[in-house]
């Protein structure tokens, strides 16, 4: 309701601002759902298996009996199952599902690994046993209990499949078989989403006996509970890798987890549920003993994929299980040992050729780290070359009479003609200030080799490794790239020529044909064309590279493309072909662009991301670039700030480059990236309109609406900075100080303030869809409430008359009356009890029950006051002495401070109830996930709620049952009204929650909310509890407190 004392020029103005608040949060809504329900198109090859699942027998355990354990077997033939146990051998790998997962999702694996080994390029006679855990198909993510009941069981099966290797072996060994080596003591753990946390929780249990590998961490929570345990299974990680010391300084031992390594694998932008960061182990997991690697570079993968695509990607799980099978140890039979050894074989077999510097020395201003040639004996592991040419790699070697010399600074291969090309660096490059690039689609090794030499007539050459592979993608005109070859200036160092060695093809029945097969050029970098990219968000940019441009062309955007998403497009526009040669032709543009792409190089794109890593675009025409970065984070560094694509394209061609943010991907990512901020704030928001009702209330006007009370947040410059700018300001003040980071300022500060004002917007659509029921629920009733008056009063039927006798002897009832005086504290007490022994979501579920009584009734009342105004108080009283809001009535009217009609008083009641009902309507959505994850395992767990769940929920029933209290009957009679210190308290408190969520929110820590609202509980009851006492000891009612009851 509207206040009368505002002007029709003021209200419009109020209107206004809440609709384009409203606005913005419906179109970024619509528009990023609309752009994430959109099927995603991922280029993964179906994996196929003949899968048969074997069930491994359990000894009774009361705990765990509900799960089971399978053995995986590939084959479409019927197995003794019993057999099948009796021979198991090889090293054991067990697979946890992850949120929701079925064990069946182990088949892709499974058969990929047993292909592997049967018919696969691995010269191993080892093999994996993978094991599978049954879970139900249970919800990880969403409850802390069954996280932890999945590590337990994880511990419990490794010990079982352990023992089951030790007695299979015995058995075999009585029937006199043949057993070689000895059992295996470890099992590799392979985990999906969930799963590799659980598995993570697993390996710090202090009943585990020992383990190998495991991948993945664990996505956002939004349960106290559960992000406490997350926390807790982190530190104890970040514990386990630093060194025994006693507390005098003396070293113990060797950390306990170091013989753990650890991998962690991402699906890239298109994976929805779990963002790259998530899944980072920074700041977890040293460098030395595990990293994380997305999709999109991974050797051989290149693709981003969906969260559940993962599991049967051919592309990524063939590569995953070659990579699980060179770990076993030749000699022994069981997985290596040695930790950097694994660590080197997981580089080996997952990590491309492409190093970050490839892309990071395009950009001037950060800290450059190269791959120096002349060091590349000293491998780093963090800077993997694509390894040398193996030495079973055939090559003939011609004389230099078929050799063929460059003068020119660009060049192009056209065939595979066996010859050597020789490049000299003093005529080509006589200041050594440029670099070099070469661009093939032929094979590394087997189609070209690059060879550094110091002079021409020696034979003390050095083959050129520093290669960085890109995977094909799909088949254009001419043969997509597939390898990048880089000279630095300092790369050529002590060397003076370079040769490039092509391969001989005979091809019968005549010539190859033409086609660019290679191109490289001497360019000098000028530091690439930078592009602001808000700009493009209202026009496109266009970027003309005309014939003889530089093969890499390098643009720096200011806003990362993780943000922003880049819409590029790159069209040919010639190749010493004019246009006027086919303007007779009605399909003249078409013909030149097909005879373009004949005889250009098709170009691609790399784009570097700090978290996710490389991204390439290969055969690039019209693409949307994304890099799953996250910046605008705490944690962000500065490099996600911006995003360096490197455009790789054929210098005897041109092109034309146009750029443009696509809008529908941006609104998808930033949904994706920052809802937990945003629902964060949302109760930063409702704070601070629960302390605008407040400070009107101790200013002695009336308790405007929630939706009054936003927009008068969002009125004037002064109150926006102090309630959305200073947050912001504090959060980044402390985090330099306690952590020396500083995330991009920039892009921090607008993406925040744009989620504050999304916020606000669902704020005001949760305030306005619960208005819009409790004014169709409330004008319902109030019309049956006088239907039912005047029937009473015109009583003709016998029915009729007795069904009222009927209701009224009801409500006469003593257990009646006894409910309707102490609802408060009966809904307080079940709450209470559901909360402690049940689910906390139960018990805020009956607290929004009572909310939503309150707002009902005092609604309905004022409605039925605005029905019956032409009757006096008195009558109105008479009328409605069964209601719960006659006692606040009579003393709202009886007052000589109080102006306000009974409609008014009520609609107060309403404004201020409604308000409580948002936040913790809010609250109960966060618990919501644990609470389906609770209902689907009724009748198989007797766990008791998480202490710190219940304790928290039950400061927020107090919260909600001391507002309820004050305009009870019963506790009004104690407490008439309410002291001016404990107002001003409340509007210190719900100003300092607001502060406190907004920097949860922005810490990306939403779970910390339930903190605030518990405080703030807390501090209400016992605010109320000391003035209830000292009314008692004085006798008398304080007249120099507030007049509002409520």
């Amino acid at each position: 309701m509207v206040d009368r004392s505002v002007t029709d020029g003021k209200y419009s103005q109020r209107k206004l601002r809440v609709v384009v608040v409203l606005i913005i949060c419906l179109w970024i809504g619509i528009v990023g759902l609309n752009n994430l329900l959109k099927p995603v198109s991922n280029g993964c090859v179906m994996t196929y298996m003949y899968p048969t699942y074997i069930p491994i027998p359990m000894p009774e355990n009361g705990a765990f009996k509900k799960y089971g354990l399978y053995l995986y077997h590939e084959g479409w033939r019927r197995i003794d199952f019993n057999d099948q146990i009796k021979k198991l051998s090889g090293v054991p790998a067990l697979f946890i599902p992850g949120n929701g997962g079925s064990f069946k999702q182990v088949r892709s694996l499974g058969a990929e690994s047993d292909r592997a080994y049967h018919y696969g390029p691995l010269e191993s006679n080892l093999f994996h046993s993978s094991h599978v855990h049954k879970l139900h198909g249970e919800h990880s993510a969403l409850d802390g209990h069954i996280v932890q009941e999945h590590s337990e069981y994880v511990v419990y099966s490794i010990h079982r499949i352990l023992d089951l290797y030790k007695e299979s072996r015995d058995v075999r060994r009585k029937e006199g078989a043949s057993v070689v080596g000895s059992p295996p003591k470890s099992v590799i753990l392979v985990g999906h989403s969930m799963g590799g946390f659980v598995a993570r929780a697993a390996v710090v249990n202090p009943n585990l006996r020992k383990d190998a590998v495991k991948p993945l961490s664990p996505p956002l929570a939004f349960q106290p509970s559960l992000a406490r345990y997350y926390e807790h299974v982190n530190l104890k990680w970040r514990e386990g890798y630093m060194p025994q010391i006693s507390k005098t300084g003396k070293y113990i031992s060797d950390p306990i987890l170091s013989h753990v390594v650890v991998i962690s694998i991402s699906g890239g932008y298109n994976d929805y549920q779990v963002r790259t960061k998530l899944e980072s182990l920074e700041g977890i997991v040293p460098q030395t003993h595990g990293f994380m690697i997305s999709s999109m570079s991974m050797k051989n993968a290149w693709l981003s994929m969906e969260h559940q695509v993962i599991l049967w990607c051919n592309q990524l799980v063939v590569q995953v299980s070659h990579t699980l099978l060179s770990l076993i140890d030749m000699e022994t039979g069981h997985p290596i040992a040695d930790a950097d050894k694994r660590l080197e074989f997981f580089f080996k077999m997952l990590q491309n050729g492409i190093s970050r510097s490839f892309i990071t020395k395009w950009q001037p201003h950060r800290v450059q780290k190269t791959d120096n040639l002349s060091n590349n004996a000293q491998s780093n592991p963090g800077l993997i070359n694509a390894p040398k040419c193996p030495n079973n790699a055939e090559w003939t070697d011609d004389g230099q009479e078929r050799d063929l010399y460059i003068q020119t600074k660009t060049f192009i291969i056209l065939a595979m003609d066996g010859r050597r090309r020789w490049l000299d660096f003093e005529k080509l490059d006589p200041g050594r200030k440029s670099h070099f690039v070469f661009v093939t689609n032929l094979s590394p090794c087997s189609g070209v080799r690059l060879h550094l030499w110091p002079e021409r007539n020696t034979s003390d050459s050095k083959p050129f490794s520093n290669r960085n592979v890109i995977e094909p993608g799909s088949q254009t005109e001419q043969a997509p790239p597939s390898a990048v070859f880089w000279l630095e200036p300092q790369d050529m160092d002590g060397f003076r020529f370079l040769t490039i060695s092509v391969a001989h093809l005979v091809v019968s029945g005549g010539p190859p044909p033409a086609a660019s097969m290679g191109i490289g050029q001497f360019f000098e970098s000028k530091g690439g064309n930078r592009i602001f990219s808000p700009n493009l968000l209202y026009s496109e940019k266009d970027l003309n590279m005309e014939e003889g441009h530089p093969l890499a062309e390098n643009i720096m955007f200011s806003v990362s493309i993780g943000l922003l998403p880049l819409s590029l497009s790159l069209t040919t526009t010639g190749r010493g072909i004019k246009k006027s040669d086919y303007v007779m032709e009605e399909s003249g543009d078409m013909e030149l662009n097909k005879l373009c792409k004949l005889r250009c190089f098709p170009p691609v794109a790399l784009a570097w991301d700090g978290t996710s890593g490389l991204h390439v675009y290969p055969n690039l025409q019209s693409e949307t670039l994304i890099v799953d970065s996250t910046p605008a984070l705490l944690t962000s560094s500065q490099e996600t700030d911006e995003t360096t694509v490197l455009i790789l394209a054929d210098p005897y061609c041109s092109y034309k480059a146009t750029f443009g943010v696509s809008l529908g991907s941006a609104t998808g990512r930033f949904l994706i990236l920052y809802f937990p901020r945003i629902y964060g704030l949302c109760f930063a928001v409702i704070f601070f309109a629960l302390m605008r009702q407040t400070y009107a209330w101790n200013l002695n006007k009336p308790i405007p609406s929630v939706l009054f009370a936003i927009e008068s947040n969002l009125r004037t410059a002064r109150t926006f900075i102090l309630l959305a700018v200073m947050p912001i300001a504090l959060i980044l003040l402390l985090s330099f100080l306690f952590s020396h980071s500083w995330p991009p300022t920039s892009t921090f500060c607008v993406v925040s303030i744009l989620c504050y004002i999304v916020a606000n917007g669902i704020v005001v659509v949760l305030t306005l869809l619960s208005r819009l029921i409790f004014f169709a629920t409330g004008s319902f009733h109030a019309s049956i409430k006088k239907s039912w008056q005047l029937l009473e009063g015109n009583i003709r039927f016998p029915c009729a008359r007795w069904f009222i006798n009927f209701c009224y002897r009801f409500a006469s009832f003593k257990i009646t009356r006894i409910l309707r005086m102490n609802a408060v504290g009966f809904t307080g007490v079940v709450s209470i009890v559901l909360i402690c022994l049940v689910h906390p979501a139960l018990g805020l579920f009956t607290l929004l029950l009572s909310h939503a009584s309150r707002c009902h009734g005092a609604l309905s009342s004022s409605l039925m006051a605005s029905f019956h105004s032409h009757r006096t108080n008195e009558k109105l009283f008479a009328s409605q002495t069964d209601s719960d809001n006659s006692v606040n009535e009579s003393e709202g009217t009886a007052s000589p401070e109080s102006a306000r009609s009974y409609k008014e008083s009520q609609l107060e009641i309403f404004h201020h109830h409604h308000g409580i009902l948002i936040l913790h309507l809010l609250a109960f959505f966060m618990l919501l996930p644990s609470l389906v994850a609770w209902l689907q395992r009724i009748g198989t767990s007797k766990t008791l709620p998480p202490v710190e769940d219940w304790t928290l929920c039950i400061g927020i029933v107090l919260h909600g049952l001391i507002h309820t209290m004050s305009e009870s009957g019963h506790f009004a009679l104690q407490m008439q009204v309410i002291p001016r210190w404990e107002v001003r308290l409340k509007l210190a408190c719900y100003f300092l929650s607001g502060y406190f969520c907004y920097g949860c929110a922005l810490a990306s820590a939403p779970y910390r909310v339930f903190y605030a609202m518990a405080a703030v509980g807390i501090v209400s009851f016992s605010c109320r509890i000391i003035e209830t006492r000292r009314g008692y000891k004085m006798g008398e009612t304080r007249h120099r407190s507030k007049r509002h009851s409520h």
